[in-house]
């Protein structure tokens, strides 16, 4: 997939998908915004970039990089899931959006679905599915998702 423009016009803000470079730009920085994420060394960030990249199509991490400031400050990541179900369909996970804390409310959130579910649709999946807070649950419905189900967890800590 190509970068898309997300600005309106200008190109200060571009999805694109993760550069092995990104990690300087505070990508990891930008993921402990939402969750657990402990130091990731140079060697580790560059094994897992690799592995990723060896998925091509099936795993897609998405950055938005502030061209002004070269920092990552937006993010988010699509798996595809091959089924047996649906005549061999598959679905995409989208995992891990988050948007820096000093650019939320640029609509850049909503880009970075955009770009997931366009992947997931390109690729030929039949659906695109998440998990998410109750807090967010009004973000996604505005990005076009709909409530399913419940959500189930099993921590293995």
């Amino acid at each position: 997939m190509q970068s898309a423009d997300v600005s309106g016009g200008e190109n200060r803000f571009q999805v694109r998908k993760l550069e092995i470079t990104d990690k300087s730009k505070g990508f990891i920085e930008l993921l402990q915004q939402l969750s657990v994420c402990d130091s990731v060394s140079d060697k580790q960030f560059e094994e897992r970039f690799l592995e990723l990249s060896s998925y091509g199509d099936d795993h897609i991490v998405c950055v938005i990089e502030d061209d002004r400031s070269g920092k990552i400050i937006a993010t988010g990541s699509i798996f595809i899931e091959k089924k047996f179900l649906r005549n061999c369909g598959k679905v995409g996970h989208i995992e891990d959006v988050v948007v820096d804390a000093s650019a939320r409310g640029m609509q850049l959130g909503k880009k970075i679905i955009k770009f997931l579910t366009d992947h997931a649709h390109a690729v030929g999946c039949y659906k695109a599915i998440l998990d998410c807070s109750l807090d967010n649950k009004a973000f996604y419905e505005k990005c076009g998702l709909k409530q399913k189900g419940i959500h189930m967890t099993m921590y293995f800590v």
